[in-house]
């Protein structure tokens, strides 16, 4: 049983087929978690994997991981197959102990370099949300054609007009929120899928949280296959119509 008295930063781990990517991944968070400076003597950390029954055996790799940094670090809690990005959140964050939640990719698409900017700027400013941003100066994205590009920063500008955010980047899903006002988020929720990032901001904005901004880069996967696709930008529409008429 995890030290009450402990800060702890727990990371939700969403994953689907990401063999390739999750041994590395999880030797990333584990070395900037235990970098020099970046966690004080009284803070730990734990990284919890979300598989949503991978056919690859994903989560074969996270038990030999588990074996390498311990259980304490490393938790899988599996499900039985995909039903969803909101709902992954809502089954880890049952197991979370931490009193910060960062949320992220695990195809390495966010490089866990920047958790040290997030730890720092939360703490800094007390900050509610400390989202990552690329698109504002610093940030960035690699690795995406025109097309996907145009993509993003179409939506990106339709969210801005239509919803007047005031965050920059409101698609993005590398996130460092404190464990209570997740909890609150996602009870106000309404999206499971693509746009739970978009809605999860745009209900912050609504309840007066406040919202801190990191530049990241963004780099697009190297293994495996991308979870964009059609359904997911009519249910962005759908959700970004919505929001519109709600809030």
């Amino acid at each position: 049983m995890a030290d009450l008295k402990k800060m702890q930063y727990s990371v939700l781990l969403p994953t689907y087929n990401e063999k390739e990517n999750i041994h590395l991944m999880v030797w990333l968070l584990v070395r900037s978690f235990e970098a020099d400076g970046v966690l004080a003597k009284d803070e730990d950390y734990e990284i919890i994997v979300v598989d949503d029954g991978s056919p690859d055996k994903t989560q074969d790799v996270v038990k030999g991981l588990q074996k390498i940094y311990g259980e304490t670090h490393i938790k899988l809690k599996p499900r039985a197959g995909k039903l969803g990005l909101g709902t992954a959140y809502v089954h880890g964050l049952q197991f979370a102990t931490g009193n910060y939640i960062f949320i992220m990719d695990a195809d390495l698409s966010h490089h866990p370099k920047f958790i040290t900017q997030f730890i720092n700027l939360q703490k800094e400013h007390d900050f509610d949300v400390v989202t990552g941003t690329r698109y504002t100066s610093g940030g960035g994205v690699y690795g995406w054609d025109l097309t996907r590009k145009l993509i993003s920063r179409g939506a990106n500008y339709l969210t801005q007009i239509m919803l007047r955010p005031q965050c920059s980047d409101l698609t993005g899903s590398f996130r460092l929120y404190k464990k209570s006002v997740l909890e609150k988020l996602i009870k106000k929720n309404k999206a499971k899928g693509y746009i739970f990032q978009m809605e999860m901001i745009i209900r912050a904005r609504e309840l007066n949280m406040t919202i801190g901004e990191v530049p990241i880069t963004f780099v697009d996967r190297v293994y495996g296959e991308s979870k964009l696709g059609g359904n997911e930008i009519v249910s962005f529409a759908q959700g970004l119509i919505r929001l519109f008429f709600e809030v």
